[in-house]
């Protein structure tokens, strides 16, 4: 059984969704501490042209709490404006922003809870099949481990062979380390990816809003499969 455990990523970049789509179960890692100015609660998409970086507004967000501790605040207006104004003449937008608009008006402003809404509705529109957990739900983990510890921890009371992490992880996880308990470990690499914005000069590695406004699902569905594991 593939593994993915990550934490939870508002609209992340297609790399993401690639490894999302990779696994069979997918553990969002929301018993750990929130990490500010990181990637949790913001991305970039395109705006006249140029990378705009927008944010997800939180309350009283603290490193000291918790991902799932965290609540997203109800000034989601500015935001949906700023998507509609960046997107509106884009090719899919008429069938992308009604989820987007449900996805920022999701009652349930829990930060894990609100993000892993928003990943769940956007798998479902590229046809994924992956089963989606909270870590928070697996009572059996040891939680006295830390960092590369209890993500082998994870694993095993899942039952994974494989665990499959994004290419960042390269740097915090040793594949010797994972094989004493018998799982292989692979960081997925994605390839670059192109395609046409507005008849302007491409920008790469914006959020996956923006791969949903300029293709159709079979075109993401194509893009999904570029990449490697290492």
């Amino acid at each position: 059984m593939k593994l993915g455990i990550m934490q939870p990523y508002f609209l992340p970049y297609i790399g993401y969704f690639q490894l999302i789509k990779e696994v069979d179960k997918y553990v969002i890692y929301d018993d750990v501490n929130f990490i500010k100015g990181g990637w949790i609660n913001r991305n970039s998409l395109l705006l006249s042209g140029k990378i705009f970086l927008f944010t997800l507004i939180l309350l009283k967000a603290s490193p000291n709490k918790l991902i799932n501790e965290i609540y997203v605040s109800n000034n989601i207006s500015k935001l949906l404006k700023t998507i509609h104004s960046a997107y509106q003449k884009a090719p899919y937008f008429s069938s992308v922003f009604p989820m987007i608009k449900q996805i920022l008006e999701y009652e349930d402003k829990n930060l894990a809870r609100y993000i892993t809404h928003s990943l769940i509705q956007i798998a479902d529109y590229l046809g994924f099949n992956t089963e989606f957990l909270y870590s928070s739900d697996i009572k059996e983990k040891d939680c006295s481990l830390k960092g590369q510890g209890k993500v082998i921890n994870i694993c095993t009371i899942m039952g994974a062979t494989q665990y499959i992490n994004a290419i960042g992880g390269m740097e915090l996880y040793d594949k010797s380390e994972f094989e004493k308990t018998k799982i292989d470990l692979y960081f997925l690499k994605t390839k670059p990816i192109q395609y046409q914005q507005f008849k302007k000069p491409f920008i790469p590695n914006l959020s996956i809003l923006d791969v949903l406004m300029f293709n159709s699902v079979e075109e993401i569905d194509k893009m999904l499969d570029e990449y490697e594991l290492l």
